[in-house]
């Protein structure tokens, strides 16, 4: 079985003052392709602290991390700005787009790092914006576009990519139900199209649309379990009509 990633031993201490904080403790798993997994836990729990390792964003301390059968610690800067490149796509709660750039300058971007010529870029980030349905708003700045949809200018900067791994942090904790629930059913959409997602929540009725979730407490790994993922568009048709489209 091919495994997209994996962790023995993965460890993080931070220095607070004269101690150290154990923000993640022996954490070992492995992620295939096409997984769909929440990680929940209370502030603190250490699932962020995963996020961010699994992400590139940052270093463990100790135990190892393989992303696609390579030991992240091994890596070069360069190979490893091009393996996070290739491989991951990030989704955040804050939605992180540049405000005086439109939305297909911002799906843009991670395709410029890669030095793709100008005009194959832009095609594929209007595709790109087309797949989350923003394609009649390619050229709206995010103050011109609602939470939900800005969120989805994230999310088709996250796919633009071809990414093997979504990560998302909080994707849903600054919009509203509806909102939240419709960028769920684009997650779930994206990931039976083949696309694995990482998403770290603190809400078990967001996780619930997820096929596997992962349980952190005190930094430690303590429930793994596997669950029949819920129906996002059922969710959605039981709730009241709204007047404004996510």
């Amino acid at each position: 079985m091919t495994v997209l990633i994996e962790t023995i031993g993965l460890t993080k201490h931070y220095q607070a003052g004269e101690g150290v904080v154990a923000a993640l403790k022996d954490v070992s798993l492995s992620i295939t392709p096409g997984n769909f997994v929440a990680a929940m836990g209370p502030s603190g729990s250490g699932k962020s602290t995963f996020l961010n390792l699994i992400g590139c964003l940052d270093s463990a301390t100790h135990g190892s991390y393989r992303l696609m059968n390579e030991d992240v610690a091994a890596l070069s800067h360069d190979r490893l700005a091009d393996l996070r490149s290739r491989r991951l796509g990030f989704v955040f709660q804050s939605f992180n787009l540049l405000p005086r750039a439109d939305a297909l300058a911002n799906v843009e971007l991670p395709l410029i790092y890669r030095g793709m010529p100008r005009r194959q870029r832009r095609e594929r980030a209007a595709e790109a914006l087309a797949a989350v349905g923003l394609a009649d708003r390619m050229h709206h700045r995010p103050t011109q576009l609602s939470g939900g949809q800005q969120q989805r200018v994230a999310i088709a900067r996250a796919i633009v990519g071809s990414p093997d791994l979504i990560l998302a942090d909080e994707p849903t904790g600054a919009l509203d139900t509806r909102t939240g629930l419709s960028i769920m059913a684009l997650f779930q959409a994206l990931n039976q199209g083949g696309v694995g997602i990482l998403m770290v929540t603190h809400d078990p009725d967001v996780a619930r649309y997820a096929e596997r979730v992962l349980r952190f407490r005190d930094g430690r790994l303590i429930a793994d379990e596997t669950q029949i993922p819920a129906n996002v568009a059922k969710a959605l048709e039981a709730l009241p009509e709204a007047d404004d489209a996510a």
